[in-house]
């Protein structure tokens, strides 16, 4: 990977992480490799100690935070850890009524559908969140040189898709009613979420972390012409947040219609789920971003000849983008074998420090 023309940024000395490296386009001594979802239930050492522990609590008990995060970096020496927390946790920690039930997702007990509603949502500061900071900052320690920590916030969207429909949706019917029925609220709400998700971001970067990912899991029910009118303006928003202080990572699902707006947004890192190829990715994003990406999770279970050798065409097409980071097309499934994941990181290191 040589440098990165947007950056002008130097070959980066054995302190820099490798990830944050290839985020910023740098020669790297390999391919840094994490996935999504990397610290949660496909691990025996994560279920062993969230037992009796609710989801909500488990995200804001520092000394569980920093030992369920570290977790995966121990078993697969991965290149980087991400910060084990729940994209609701600044919504809950401003202090809106919510819970993440077993087996739905988060849930609004009273779904935000007036102005009114806007007055649940005051600012976030950091005394709200203390454990956050202290939970990365323990982690950071723990973590070699050339290990990433990567904080994380949900995109406003997303967000304020839980809050309109009160939890999980299949399609979005009262966001998009919201949206287009009344576009001045809906951007009010936006709004009071980008400054809620930047400033969540901007306690992760001050207590230590290296990156920072900006998940907008369900923008990818949108069309261009309604991401760019109603959502791109808050995302932006939130990542101008840590402008110019870590690399920031930009993913949503089914977005590939949405990459180069995705990237646009501000962005130095595009997120590809496994529903794009990278060389497509790097064609729509033309090559003005990093990607990561982009194993589809479900190849986890196919037998190893062909895993690998997915593997070994992702490794491959990711060398001709600015920088790449090694990922999964979405999230560890929760019965994926954990030794595969090792082999898998085992194996990216290898072909791609040839």
């Amino acid at each position: 990977m040589t440098e990165h023309a947007a950056t002008g940024s130097p070959t980066p000395s054995a302190t820099v992480p490798t990830l944050v490296a290839a985020a910023r386009g740098q020669e790297v001594p390999h391919t840094p490799v994490w996935f999504m979802r990397q610290a949660g239930r496909s691990l025996p050492e994560y279920r062993a100690v969230r037992e009796g522990n609710a989801m909500l609590e488990a995200c804001r008990d520092t000394d569980l935070v920093t030992e369920i995060t570290l977790q995966p970096v121990r078993r697969h020496d991965v290149d980087a850890a991400i910060f084990f927390s729940d994209i609701v946790v600044p919504l809950q920690a401003v202090g809106v009524d919510l819970d993440i039930v077993p087996g739905t997702g988060p849930v609004v007990p009273q779904p935000f559908r007036t102005r009114a509603d806007l007055d649940r949502l005051p600012e976030l500061t950091p005394d709200m969140v203390p454990d956050i900071s202290a939970a990365i900052a323990a982690v950071r320690r723990e973590l070699r040189p050339d290990q990433a920590l990567i904080g994380f916030a949900g995109a406003p969207f997303t967000l304020a898709s839980y809050l309109v429909e009160g939890g999980p949706s299949k399609n979005h019917e009262n966001t998009k009613a919201l949206m287009h029925g009344d576009p001045e609220l809906w951007n009010a709400l936006c709004e009071r979420l980008a400054a809620i998700a930047g400033a969540f971001l901007q306690v992760q970067v001050d207590a230590g972390s290296d990156a920072v990912q900006l998940f907008d899991s369900w923008v990818g029910y949108l069309n261009r012409r309604d991401y760019q009118r109603f959502v791109a303006p808050h995302s932006a928003a939130v990542l101008a947040a840590v402008e110019g202080r870590v690399p920031r990572i930009h993913f949503g699902v089914g977005t590939g219609e949405l990459l180069d707006l995705m990237g646009d947004a501000g962005a130095e890192v595009v997120g590809v789920d496994y529903r794009v190829d990278l060389a497509d990715a790097l064609a729509r994003t033309g090559g003005r971003h990093a990607l990561q990406g982009n194993l589809d999770p479900a190849l986890l279970f196919a037998p190893t000849e062909p895993l690998m050798a997915r593997v070994d065409e992702i490794v491959a097409a990711g060398r001709t983008a600015p920088g790449h980071i090694f990922n999964l097309g979405h999230g560890v499934l929760p019965s994926t074998d954990p030794d595969v994941l090792t082999r898998v990181t085992a194996r990216v290191h290898e072909v791609s420090a040839r």
